[in-house]
């Protein structure tokens, strides 16, 4: 397997669960900065000109959570996925929970303060984002009580792409008041497995 990465971005997600699955990858870091991900022999892999992407023989697959609900069916003993239908279809539902209602605000607000070119950033537009998120972080927050994993008793690749997003959210000090989401993603970054965070991914690319 090839994974096509870059250190801060969700190819952390892709990493973690290929680390939990104790699978041999070989790591290709994109630089984004040299404009790499725009170059012909990259688009020909993803056309979207993004990371990550998985190559799995004949196999190419993008989008984060894709690849890691194909890395989890493919090494089912491993259990990142429920059998049981109804548990599933909760991974489900918190898959798409993250990757809408929290991650969607999160990109607009770093496009607002760090992406767009300034003359197109709405200041206006990063404080509708910030409450958004933070009205449909409490709904995860009161799901967490008393919760040592998202779904389950066991860990799932809900919980990978969960803790990423919530590193994510408390970079931009949107995690206030989230005590269990905050305890849970410590949780999960103490993981023998566990990527690098965020932070600490950037700073290995900048130092």
């Amino acid at each position: 397997m090839k994974l096509y990465e870059v250190a801060p971005t969700r190819s952390i997600r892709v990493r973690w669960v290929l680390q939990e699955l104790g699978v041999d990858f070989e790591s290709i870091t994109v630089n984004l900065a040299a404009g790499k991900h725009r170059y012909p022999e990259f688009l020909k892999i993803n056309p979207a000109g993004k990371v990550p992407v998985l190559v799995d023989n004949d196999l190419v697959l993008t989008e984060s959570v894709a690849i890691v609900l194909y890395l989890a069916e493919k090494y089912p003993y491993k259990g990142l996925v429920p059998t049981d239908i109804k548990q599933r279809s909760q991974v489900y539902r918190w898959l798409l929970f993250a990757t809408t209602e929290l991650e969607q605000p999160l990109w607009r607000i770093t496009r607002h303060t760090a992406l767009y070119p300034e003359h197109l950033r709405l200041p206006a537009e990063v404080s509708l984002a910030r409450q958004d998120f933070k009205d449909m972080v409490a709904v995860m927050e009161d799901h967490m009580q008393g919760c040592q994993f998202i779904v389950g008793s066991t860990v799932t690749v809900a919980d990978f792409v969960c803790a990423y997003t919530l590193d994510w959210a408390n970079e931009v000090q949107l995690l206030d008041g989230c005590p269990h989401l905050l305890q849970y993603m410590e949780r999960m970054y103490a993981r023998p497995n566990a990527p690098l965070r965020i932070a600490t991914a950037f700073a290995s690319i900048s130092g």
